[in-house]
C-alpha cells in the first residue's frame, strides 16, 4: 500500500507509532520539491542556527579524522563538568540523548516503567525494546505531572521517565518536587529528560549538580546548538550508574567531530545568553500571531516548539497538515501518535522571525482568514541615514537639513524614523501620534506629517516602562521586559511602514537613535543597523564635538560595529563645531587611518537655530534664543514648571521666539518669584509630577500667586490643566495605586483619567479674546466643572469646552496642545501681560511661528558645510548630483 508522509509521519498507524519529525526527503517527496525548499517546523532545533565558529572548529577538526575519537571524550566531558559543576566522572557522552535513552532502559533491574503522558515517544520505544512493562500515567489537564498518581505505581520499584521541558508540551515541573519524589521512592530510578532545558532561564533550577543518587538527567546539545546532523548528548548520574552505561553502549560512541564541537558549545556562555533571550521572543511572537488564526488554540510553553490544537468541530489537524506542506512546502508535527493526544493536535517548532511569519501567513491561508497582502517596496530608494555616536548628537535637525537640501534639489523626499523614544508627540489629521522631531522633518520636506514616518512610539511613564504606540494608535503600557517581547511584532510594522513610504518617494532620509554601538541592546535593534541593513541604506555617523571627545566616540563606534555593519557606513559628521576648521584637517587623517572611513563634513555651531528641540534636555536647560530686540526690563516674564515627566515642551517654542518675551525653566520652588504668568504644561504622568510639585512646595507657591492679589497669570495645559482641578480620579489605577487625589484646587474642576486615550487635530476659539486658535489633543480622561458659573476658556468649532477659566481670567488651563502656535493668539496673550506690567502693548504681531526659513536657513549652513557630491554618488546619484546643487544656488 502507498503510504502518504506529512510532516515525517507516515499514515500506517504502526509505523506512526514511533515516528519523528525532521524526515526533509520524505516530506520534499510528498510535497514534490526539493528538501531544501522545505520550511521544517517539525524539528525542534535552535532557531538562530548553529553557532558562527562551527565551521572553523568542525574544519580543525577534520585534521585529526585519521586517528580514532577519544573512547573516553576527555575534552568533552571536562567541558562539561566545568560548566556544569560536576565531577567529570558524573557525565557520560552519547550519540545523541537517544542513545542514553536506551542505554539507560538496557541497564536493567526493573520490570516496568512509568511514564507520564503525553511525552516523547521514544522513552516508550526504549523501554519496549528491553522487555519492559510500560505504565502510561495521563498527565493533568494543563499538562503538568501527575505526582500523586505516581504515587501507587512506586511501591514497585520502576524505571520513571520524565521531560522537562515536556516535548511535545513545553511544560515544566519543579526540580524541588521531583527531589521530594525521588526521596520518597529510593527503589525506583528517575530518568529527567533535560533536552530542552538550556532553553529555559539561566537561574532556573536543574536537576544536574543537585540530583539525588536514583536520579539521571540527559540533555541533548543537538537541539540547543542546532547540531542535530552532528549527533551528541550527554548523561549524569552517579559514578557507578555512569560506569554501568558506558558497559552496555558501543566504542567511540562519539565522533571526534563531536566531541570537539561538544567542547566548544559548552564553553561559549555569549551564544547561550542570546538563544535564551531571542528564542523566548520569537516564541512569543509566534504564539501572539498564531493564536489570531481562527479555530487554532496555542498552549503556553517554555521551550523552543508550541503544541496546538485544531478547535474546529468535525474537523482534525491532518488536512491542514497536508495543505501546509503541498502548497506552501511548510512541515509541521502531527501529534497524533502521542499517548494521550489525537490527531486534532499538532507541534510547530520556533524558527526565524521570517519563517515564523510564513508560518503564520500560511495558517491565516489555509483558515481562509488571510489578511489583504502586506505592501512591500517595488523598488530599492536610494536612502540615506543619520546615525549618531550618542543621544543629542544633533541626529534630528541633520537629518532635517538634509531633507530640505534634497527637496530644494528637486526630489521627492521623505523622512523615517523606525522608533523614536520621546515624551514631545504630535497629532496627525487621521488622529494618529507621531514624534515631533519626524513632524518637523516632513515639514522640512513641505509634506503634512504621517505616522509611517515614525511606526514606533515610545512614551516613557517611568523609569522602566513606557507607553507603546505603533502607527499612531497606542498598543499598551509595556515594561522593558514586555516590551522587548513584543518588539518583534513591532518591528513589522516598521518594515511594512517604511516599504510603503519607499514606494512614493525618490529618496529616504532616515534617523537612528542613541548609538548604534550600544551592545546591550543590538540584539534586539530595530532602528540603527538592523534598519540600515533592511533599507540598505548609507549611513552618516554624527558626533557632537562641543560635547567633546569626538574622534575617540566615532573610531570607538566603528571598532564596535561587526563588518556588515561597518559597510553601511560611508562617513562622518562632525557636528556644533565653533572655530577654525582647518585645525581638525590631522584629526581626519588618523580617523581614515583607524576606520578607513572619511569625514564628510564639518557642521558649525548654529545659534538661534528656530527648530523644535528633539528632547527635553535643551528645554530644561531653559535657552533663551540670541538676538532679542528688548532689553530685560521691558520683557514680559514667563515662568514654566519643570516637570518631571513634561511632554510637548514645544507648546512653549513660540514663547521663546518673541523679543520681548523672557521664558524661564523653572524646577525650584524658591526661584519661582512673582512672574507675569507661569505656564504648567503637559505631563506624560499627571498624578505622580502632581504629587512631586506638591513635595518640592511648587503647588504651594503656585497656589500663593494664584490666590493672594498677585497679577501673576496661571495657564495649565493638558496634564498642567488636570493639576490645577480639585480633583483627579484615577479608577483604573493608570497612573497610581491611589483612585482619588486632590488637585492644587485653582480652578474648580474634576478630572476623571479613563484608558481610551483622546488623539484629535482640534480648531477653536479663545473665549476672552475672540482669537482663533488651532492645534491638538492627546489626553486620557476627560475634565468636568464643579461650579456652574465656572467660564470656558477655549471651545472647538463645535461649541465643546476645551478647558476652563476663572471668572477674571487670569487662572485657565485647556486641553489644547499648541495654541500658542496662533500668532494672533500668543501676541494678544503677551500683550496682556505686558499692560498688567504696565508696559504698552505691541498689537501688531511681532513673530510669524514658520520654520520655512528657519529650515532654508538649516539647509544653506549644512549644504556648505558637507560635500553633496560624495553624499549624492553614495545614493547611487552619479553624474546628476552636481547638476542638482548648482540648480538650487541658481535660484532655479
Amino acid at each position: 500500500m502507498k503510504q502518504r508522509v506529512f510532516a515525517g509521519i507516515p499514515d500506517v498507524l504502526d509505523e506512526q507509532k514511533f515516528a519523528h519529525g525532521g524526515n526533509l526527503r520524505r516530506m520534499a517527496e510528498t510535497a514534490g520539491c526539493s528538501p531544501d525548499e522545505i520550511i521544517d517546523f517539525s524539528a525542534n532545533v535552535n532557531p538562530l542556527g548553529p553557532p558562527p565558529w562551527l565551521g572553523q572548529v568542525v574544519g580543525q577538526a577534520l585534521q585529526a579524522v585519521d586517528s580514532y575519537p577519544d573512547p573516553d571524550s576527555t575534552e568533552l566531558l571536562m567541558a562539561a563538568s566545568e560548566a556544569y559543576k560536576v565531577w567529570p566522572s558524573q557525565v557520560i557522552a552519547g550519540n545523541g540523548a537517544s542513545e542514553l535513552l536506551f542505554a539507560i532502559a538496557a541497564m536493567g533491574g526493573y520490570r516496568q516503567a512509568v511514564i507520564p503522558s503525553p511525552t516523547y515517544v521514544d522513552y516508550g520505544r526504549a523501554c519496549k525494546v528491553n522487555r519492559l512493562n510500560v505504565v502510561e500515567v495521563p498527565m493533568h489537564d494543563d499538562f503538568t505531572v501527575n505526582f500523586p498518581a505516581l504515587g501507587p505505581l512506586l511501591t514497585t520499584p520502576s524505571l520513571v521517565y520524565l521531560c522537562s521541558p515536556n516535548n511535545p508540551t513545553g511544560t515544566t515541573f519543579s526540580a524541588a518536587d521531583l527531589r521530594e519524589v525521588a526521596s520518597m521512592f529510593p527503589q525506583s530510578r528517575f530518568v529527567v529528560d533535560e533536552s530542552f532545558a538550556e532553553f529555559l532561564p539561566a537561574d532556573r533550577d536543574r536537576l544536574i549538580r543537585e540530583r539525588p543518587s536514583n536520579v539521571i538527567t540527559v540533555l541533548s546539545m543537538t537541539k540547543f546548538f542546532a547540531i542535530p546532523g552532528i549527533r551528541l548528548g550527554l548523561a549524569f548520574a552517579d559514578p557507578d550508574v555512569i560506569l554501568r552505561m558506558k558497559q552496555s553502549m558501543p566504542a567511540w560512541s562519539v565522533n571526534t567531530l563531536a566531541q570537539k564541537v561538544g567542547a566548544r558549545c559548552l564553553r561559549d556562555r555569549a551564544y547561550a545568553k542570546k538563544t535564551r533571550e531571542q528564542t523566548s521572543l520569537l516564541r512569543e511572537n509566534l504564539a501572539s500571531g498564531l493564536r489570531q488564526v481562527p479555530g487554532i488554540k496555542v498552549m503556553p510553553g517554555e521551550a523552543n516548539y508550541l503544541l496546538c490544537r485544531v478547535e474546529r468541530i468535525g474537523q482534525d489537524a491532518v488536512p491542514l497538515m497536508e495543505r501546509l506542506l503541498t502548497e506552501h512546502h511548510i512541515a509541521i508535527r502531527l501529534c497524533g501518535n502521542y499517548e494521550g493526544l489525537d490527531n486534532n493536535w499538532f507541534r510547530v517548532a520556533v524558527r526565524n522571525e521570517a519563517d515564523n511569519e510564513r508560518l503564520i501567513s500560511a495558517m491565516e491561508a489555509v483558515s481562509g482568514t488571510a489578511k489583504a497582502p502586506v505592501v512591500r517596496r517595488k523598488k530599492r530608494t536610494p536612502a540615506l541615514m543619520l546615525q549618531g555616536t550618542s543621544s543629542n548628537a544633533g541626529k534630528s535637525v541633520l537629518a532635517a537639513a538634509f531633507c530640505r537640501i534634497f527637496l530644494q534639489d528637486g526630489y521627492r523626499v521623505a523622512p523615517f524614523k523606525a522608533q523614536n523614544m520621546s515624551l514631545n508627540s504630535f497629532v496627525t489629521d487621521q488622529g494618529g501620534e507621531m514624534g515631533r522631531a519626524q513632524v518637523t522633518q516632513a515639514m522640512a520636506c513641505r509634506l503634512k506629517p504621517d505616522v509611517r514616518m515614525n511606526p514606533v512610539l515610545l512614551k516613557p511613564g517611568s523609569d522602566v516602562g513606557s507607553q507603546v504606540i505603533v502607527m499612531g494608535q497606542p498598543v499598551g503600557n509595556m515594561s522593558v521586559t514586555e516590551y522587548v517581547r513584543y518588539k518583534p511584532r513591532a518591528w513589522e510594522a516598521v518594515k511594512t511602514a517604511y516599504d510603503s513610504l519607499a514606494n512614493e518617494y525618490d529618496i529616504m532620509v532616515l534617523e537612528g537613535a542613541g548609538s548604534p554601538a550600544e551592545v546591550n541592546l543590538k540584539h534586539h535593534d530595530i532602528v540603527n543597523m538592523a534598519m540600515a541593513q533592511y533599507a540598505k541604506a548609507r549611513v552618516l555617523l554624527a558626533g557632537d564635538i562641543d560635547r567633546g571627545g569626538v574622534f575617540a566616540s566615532m573610531v570607538g563606534t566603528m571598532n564596535l560595529l561587526t563588518p556588515a555593519e561597518r559597510n553601511h557606513v560611508e562617513g562622518f559628521l562632525i557636528n556644533r563645531f565653533r572655530g577654525d576648521a582647518s585645525l581638525l584637517d590631522p584629526a581626519f587623517g588618523q580617523m581614515f587611518e583607524h576606520t578607513g572611513k572619511p569625514v564628510m563634513g564639518t557642521i558649525p555651531y548654529i545659534h538661534s537655530l528656530g527648530l523644535p528641540e528633539e528632547d527635553s534636555v535643551s528645554f530644561k536647560e531653559g535657552f533663551r534664543p540670541e538676538g532679542d530686540k528688548f532689553p530685560e526690563e521691558e520683557c514680559v516674564d514667563i515662568a514654566v514648571i519643570d516637570l518631571p515627566r513634561i511632554s510637548n515642551f514645544n507648546d512653549i517654542d513660540p514663547l521663546f521666539a518673541e523679543p520681548d518675551v523672557r521664558v524661564r525653566v523653572v524646577t525650584d520652588a524658591h526661584d519661582l518669584g512673582t512672574p507675569d504668568a507661569v505656564i504648567i504644561p503637559g505631563s506624560k504622568s499627571t498624578v505622580p509630577d502632581m504629587k512631586a510639585l506638591r513635595g518640592q512646595g511648587m503647588a504651594a507657591a503656585i497656589r500663593e500667586l494664584a490666590n493672594n492679589g498677585h497679577r501673576t497669570r496661571i495657564v495649565g495645559i493638558c496634564g498642567g490643566f488636570q493639576m490645577m482641578g480639585e480633583l483627579v480620579d484615577d479608577p483604573y489605577g493608570l497612573e497610581s495605586e491611589t483612585t482619588r487625589v486632590d488637585g492644587f484646587g485653582l480652578l474648580p474642576v474634576q478630572t476623571t483619567l479613563a484608558p481610551e486615550k483622546t488623539l484629535v487635530r482640534t480648531w477653536g476659539q479663545h473665549s476672552q479674546s475672540g482669537h482663533r486658535v488651532h492645534g491638538y489633543e492627546i489626553h486620557h480622561g476627560q475634565t468636568k466643572p464643579l461650579a456652574e458659573d465656572l467660564r470656558v476658556a477655549v471651545r472647538d468649532n463645535e461649541g465643546n469646552p476645551l478647558g476652563y477659566t476663572r471668572a477674571d481670567g487670569r487662572v485657565w488651563g485647556t486641553y489644547l496642545h499648541g495654541l500658542f502656535d496662533s500668532d494672533e493668539f500668543r501676541r494678544w496673550f503677551i500683550d496682556e501681560l505686558r499692560m498688567e506690567k504696565g508696559l504698552s502693548p505691541l498689537e501688531q504681531v511681532q513673530v510669524r511661528f514658520d520654520l520655512e526659513d528657519a529650515l532654508d536657513h538649516l539647509a544653506g549652513v549644512v549644504r556648505e558645510a558637507v560635500c553633496m557630491d560624495k553624499v549624492y554618488k553614495a545614493l547611487g546619484f552619479s553624474g546628476c548630483c552636481t547638476q542638482a546643487s548648482l540648480f538650487y544656488k541658481l535660484g532655479g
